[in-house]
């Protein structure tokens, strides 16, 4: 449920942003008239968003064993790179979106109507699209049951109800630590869910080793005990780990919080500003 609940409140905070950026803009400019057509491009980003999870779902029903292991271990690693490049994008193009989202509505703007509907469509679909994949797949590592669903059905309100109170002014939080801290908590995460497609490909036969164990205290951390299922739903703790998951979860963890918190470089755009301001 934790698991869950981190993604959907990052992810649905970031796209709340996006869209309350958009809004403030139309506002500011002058075309309140136009603010329909930013909430039917969003809708219709919703819709797709929720579309593509259902596919998802009635699509590894119809399949095999071996099928499904194969389906899901390959979504699973799709969903960890798009969630790597989303933090990682995020880490250097947050400064800039403001800037970037208001000069695309201005052109939409001038373009007309339809222009503004898709400009709304892109901005959110993105999101949409990468927490729909990667909700789908924490959810399919976590196991089946309300849990999951429900932390991230909490964590997509909450999102909502906090960009909504961000835009109106009633609160602030300071959007570069948030970011930062559950970017680091959901690079925790992704490796998980790499690891658990890592072994849904080992059982799919795809890959091998799946008899070889780094470690097994099954007897130690029962799987159904609560403190099991609390290391399972929060880093997808698995008792009984292949050698080949453990090489991932940790290689991962180490390449991205590496990336993540290595000190940026100044731009020359930057330093030239900075420059001739002194």
């Amino acid at each position: 449920m934790f698991a869950n609940l981190l993604i959907s409140l990052r992810e649905g905070l970031e796209a709340s942003i996006v869209v309350s950026i958009l809004v403030a803009y139309l506002v500011k400019s002058g075309h309140r008239d136009k603010l329909r057509f930013v909430a039917m491009g969003v809708a219709a980003a919703v819709v797709m968003s929720i579309g593509v999870g259902a596919i998802l779902t009635f699509t590894s029903r119809n399949m095999t064993f071996e099928e499904q292991e194969l389906f899901g271990g390959s979504l699973s690693i799709v969903a960890v790179a798009l969630v790597t490049v989303m933090v990682l994008w995020m880490r250097t193009a947050a400064r800039t979106m403001r800037s970037d989202l208001d000069g695309r509505m201005a052109g939409a703007v001038a373009m007309g109507s339809g222009a503004v509907v898709l400009t709304s469509f892109l901005a959110v679909g993105r999101e949409g699209l990468e927490t729909a994949l990667f909700l789908w797949a924490a959810i399919q590592a976590a196991g089946n049951g309300w849990a999951p669903i429900a932390g991230a059905s909490v964590g997509l309100l909450v999102a909502v109800g906090l960009g909504y109170l961000i835009y109106r002014g009633a609160i602030r939080i300071d959007l570069r630590s948030f970011f930062t801290w559950t970017g680091a908590a959901l690079i925790v995460v992704a490796a998980g869910v790499l690891a658990y497609g890592v072994h849904d490909l080992q059982e799919a036969r795809f890959l091998p080793g799946l008899g070889s164990l780094a470690f097994d205290v099954s007897a130690q951390i029962p799987p159904a005990s609560w403190y099991g299922t609390l290391l399972k739903g929060t880093v997808n703790f698995s008792p009984a780990t292949t050698w080949l998951e453990a090489v991932t979860w940790v290689g991962y963890v180490a390449v991205m919080m590496t990336l993540f918190f290595r000190p940026q470089r100044r731009t020359r755009t930057a330093a030239a500003a900075n420059t001739s301001a002194a």
